[in-house]
């Protein structure tokens, strides 16, 4: 019995990435130990836009709020923090580590039509949720549409001289 099974060649190349970035974490990290502490993360965040806001959700389990730095500046938000190893356990016991800790920086350019004066952030369930208002003057505004008008303009047709 023949199997056919599908060939897909980027796969390969994902394969081929993850282990070439493991040899090079391995060779050069200095021993198990710095591994464990000093590696570097960039949460994950989803940003979406209404007429009424833009919003951020940044993923940052395990972080506490006071580590969590948010600033607006020259139309620029920077939410920056830490996410620090818990000592209570020993690491040489550890097999396997892959949640990521240490400092992090994210910045985003805003567009002209936010209001940066009444940006808010709420944290909850390891989820950051930034508010980012827009202007009055950037909303989109309706516009009623007149059907017919006062004035009715009569169409004359042209007269044909014989």
């Amino acid at each position: 019995m023949t199997v056919l099974t599908r060939w897909e060649p980027f796969r390969e190349f994902a394969t081929l990435q993850d282990r070439m970035n493991r040899l090079f974490r391995e060779s050069f990290s200095g021993g198990q130990d710095e591994s464990l502490t000093t590696s570097t993360f960039a949460p994950a965040v989803d940003v979406y836009e209404d007429e009424h806001k833009v919003a951020l959700k940044i993923e940052v389990p395990g972080i506490d709020e006071k580590d969590i730095h948010v600033q607006v500046e020259n139309n620029t938000l920077t939410v920056s923090g830490e996410r620090k190893v818990e000592k209570d356990e020993k690491e040489e016991n550890y097999r396997r580590v892959e949640r990521q800790y240490g400092a992090f920086t994210r910045t985003f350019t805003l567009p002209a039509t936010v209001d940066t004066e009444k940006v808010s952030a709420n944290y909850d369930k390891g989820v950051l949720n930034i508010t980012l208002p827009k202007k009055a003057e950037a909303k989109p505004k309706q516009i009623k549409v007149n059907v017919g008008s006062e004035k009715q303009i009569e169409a004359k047709a042209p007269s044909k001289a014989a």
